[in-house]
C-alpha cells in the first residue's frame, strides 16, 4: 500500500534517509525540515506500507520553472528497504507520483541519482526516465 506520510512516519523516514545518504544526520534539524516539507503543498511525501510495516519513502518537490515555463516535480529521495527490493514497491512509489503529476499537470517529472548508484540509471530508465542533464552540486 502507497498513502501520503504523516508526522508519525518521522522517525523510520528519519532512519531511511540517514540509510540512503548512508550518514547519520541531525535529528533536531532534520525534524525541522520534515515538519516544514509535510505542511507545504509543493512537496509531495508518500510511504510504501508491507503488512503493517513502512518499507519505503519517496519525496518529490514542485518548482515552478521559468525556462519549462510550468509545474515541474523533481524525486528528491527514493529509498526501499533491501529486504523488500525488487518487488515492486519503488515502482508503485513513482507510480503515485506519476499520477499526481498528470492531475496537476506537471510539465515534466525529473529525478536526479548520485553517481555512485550506478544501478540507479537503469532503474529510471526503465519508468521511462531519459538521461538528459547533467546536474553539479557544489558544497557550501
Amino acid at each position: 500500500m502507497i498513502r501520503e506520510a504523516r508526522k508519525e512516519d518521522i522517525d523510520m523516514i528519519f532512519e531511511f534517509i540517514c540509510k540512503l545518504e548512508n550518514s547519520q544526520f541531525d535529528y533536531h534539524t532534520f525534524r525541522l525540515i520534515y515538519n516544514k516539507n509535510i505542511a507545504n503543498p509543493d512537496c509531495h511525501y508518500f510511504v510504501a506500507i508491507q503488512h503493517g510495516i513502512t518499507i519505503g519513502f519517496m519525496s518529490c518537490h514542485i518548482q515552478y520553472l521559468l525556462h519549462h515555463c510550468g509545474k515541474v516535480g523533481e524525486i528528491q529521495e527514493l529509498y526501499i528497504d533491501p529486504a523488500y527490493r525488487n518487488q515492486g514497491f519503488g515502482r508503485l512509489l513513482i507510480n503515485e507520483i506519476i499520477k499526481i503529476a498528470k492531475i496537476e499537470h506537471f510539465r515534466s517529472l525529473e529525478v536526479s541519482s548520485n553517481k555512485k548508484r550506478t544501478e540507479n540509471v537503469s532503474i529510471y530508465e526503465h519508468y521511462g526516465f531519459r538521461l538528459t542533464h547533467n546536474t553539479f552540486t557544489m558544497e557550501i
